[in-house]
């Protein structure tokens, strides 16, 4: 199972990018634990300046913007 959190403060953007994971995980067929994190001192943890941000496995993969579902593909299947 991968441990994806999506960091942001919960704008619409975060909230677009949680569910464009969920999708591809589920087309995929990889469970995840989906987790989002809005709480700005654990986001700077990651070293994340711009939102929304993706952690796949404790791994930053992606900050700022909506990440393409070719991206999202790659990061779970790895």
């Amino acid at each position: 199972m991968k441990d994806v959190k999506v960091l942001g403060s919960g704008c619409k953007r975060c909230i677009e990018t949680a569910a464009l994971v969920q999708g591809e995980a589920d087309r995929l067929g990889v469970p995840i634990r989906l987790e989002k994190v809005t709480d700005y001192a654990a986001i700077a943890k990651f070293g994340i300046a711009s939102t929304p941000g993706v952690v796949v496995d404790g791994k930053v993969v992606h900050a700022g913007g909506l990440p393409k579902a070719e991206s999202i593909a790659a990061w779970l299947s790895s």
